[in-house]
């Protein structure tokens, strides 16, 4: 069993998430990103004995926080990642980092 925890998202030009910013947690440490496939990430997020979250940067406190639950759901266009339903936007996978404007060295 891994966990996992997804703290941003890469989007083509027609806005639709194309890979995932995953951390892998191991012995309480977290890792730095790893830029992720679309399909990668279905397939991690699939494999029943991992835990997979979302992980969001809280403004006030200046630390990450555990988010919501990522679970796999088929679309007319193929498999794709959610949060838990919630109806709660700031942990929702669209409204994570947009790493398209961040410049940084991930691969």
């Amino acid at each position: 069993m891994a966990t996992y925890r997804i703290s941003g998202v890469w989007k083509n030009t027609s806005n639709v998430i194309t890979h995932y910013a995953i951390h892998i947690v191991n012995e309480g440490m977290i890792s730095r990103v790893k830029k992720t496939t679309k399909d990668q990430a279905v397939t991690i997020v699939e494999n029943n004995k991992n835990i997979v979250t979302t992980y969001l940067w809280n403004y006030r406190t200046n630390v990450w926080n555990i988010g919501e639950s990522v679970h796999v759901v088929d679309g007319a266009n193929g498999k794709f990642l959610r949060s838990n339903a919630d109806n709660k936007v700031s942990d929702n996978l669209d409204h994570l980092i947009n790493f398209n404007y961040i410049t940084i060295n991930v691969d």
